[in-house]
């Protein structure tokens, strides 16, 4: 029998992406999402880094070839926000497409965006 993995204080530290062109993800990441740029060691491959919350991180990884597999029920990542309406709207007008926001079964209002590369990325605001 294998022994349990010792998780106690296990959090998420990170979400890597692997994109096709980095600038283009830069400029979508930090500019129409808003995400703040963090310092990336000298990897031998290219990419960049962003801030997701408090302690979370966003890892783009340079060099994919094949298309991204991703969609609103697959794989994708969240990102809930404060104001769910106020975030939809300026994705809207920062040129971001999004789909229309929806609540969830569970009363959760959400909506969707997509990176450059068709990775799939959800806005949600908590019920209530």
């Amino acid at each position: 029998m294998t022994s349990p993995l010792p998780l106690a204080g296990l959090a998420l530290n990170h979400v890597a992406l692997h994109v096709a062109d980095v600038a283009a993800s830069v400029r979508f990441y930090g500019q129409v999402l808003g995400l703040a740029a963090l310092p990336r060691p000298d990897f031998d491959f290219p990419g960049a880094w962003f801030a997701l919350g408090a302690g979370h991180e966003l890892h783009l990884i340079g060099g994919r070839a094949a298309p991204a597999q991703s969609h609103s029920r697959g794989t994708h990542f969240a990102l809930q926000v404060a104001d769910v309406r106020a975030a939809e709207a300026a994705l809207r007008a920062r040129g971001a497409t999004c789909s229309p926001l929806k609540p969830r079964p569970d009363g959760v209002l959400q909506f969707f965006v997509t990176d450059p590369d068709g990775h799939w990325i959800e806005f949600c605001q908590a019920a209530g």
